[in-house]
């Protein structure tokens, strides 16, 4: 009997070590016993180029962010003649050369010509074609010097125009050389050569290279005689 009651005692505290190392182990691992190893999954690891966690990493394509793909078009915008739309136009507000400023019509930028008309009678017809590539102004009169005469020919102050002409390149002005002018039976001198001088804006002397030209045959001009101002027609040069 006594035997007995010592082999259930030695049981029962069995059992009660077996009952306590199952609760100090449950004490270990979480009240409910469970354990913790899916813990680490719900925590984000930092990306070190956006500082961002991995699960928003996940939702902007893997951690990448728009930043570099401003960087790409902005590089594509450059001053190199790409095809963007950034500085590879000039700051001359033209593409390809830009327009020029205007410049002053001369001898140098302008081919000129002179030609005998049927009417009026004794005039001849001075053109001017801007040859340049920037518009130049045919100030005023032009100058003109018979052979080796010792004086300008004179202008015609009447035929001052309401503007000033204007040449675009391929352009043209007219004037109008009235050879003897009025009275009647003044000396008439013969003629081969001429020499055109172009003005400035102020109008005091010439400027630029001169115009030499040979007359037509048989030219022969008077100390009464006249040059008109530019015109930008040269119906308008001949009514003088």
């Amino acid at each position: 009997m006594r035997n007995h009651i010592r082999t259930t005692a030695l049981a029962a505290t069995a059992l009660l070590a077996a009952l306590s190392l199952t609760a100090c182990s449950g004490n270990e691992n979480g009240d409910d016993g469970k354990t913790d190893a899916a813990a680490p999954a719900a925590s984000s690891t930092a990306n070190p180029d956006t500082g961002k966690g991995t699960e928003d990493a996940k939702e902007t394509g893997g951690g990448k962010t728009d930043a570099p793909a401003e960087n790409v078009s902005t590089a594509s915008k450059g001053s190199t003649g790409g095809s963007g739309n950034g500085s590879g136009k000039s700051s001359s507000g033209t593409t390809g050369g830009g327009s020029k400023s205007p410049v002053t019509c001369t001898g140098s930028n302008t081919k000129v010509t002179v030609t005998k008309v049927s009417r009026p009678i004794n005039h001849l017809l001075l053109t001017a074609t801007n040859t340049g590539s920037a518009t130049c102004y045919a100030y005023h009169a032009p100058a003109l010097r018979f052979d080796d005469a010792q004086a300008a020919f004179p202008v015609l102050r009447d035929s001052i125009p309401q503007a000033v002409v204007t040449l675009e390149p391929g352009q043209s002005a007219y004037a109008a050389i009235g050879l003897s002018g009025e009275p009647d039976g003044q000396e008439l001198h013969k003629g081969t050569h001429l020499a055109v001088y172009f003005t400035g804006k102020a109008n005091q002397g010439s400027t630029g290279a001169a115009a030499e030209l040979t007359l037509p045959a048989g030219t022969s001009w008077g100390d009464n005689g006249f040059v008109t101002y530019w015109q930008s027609e040269m119906d308008d040069a001949l009514t003088y």
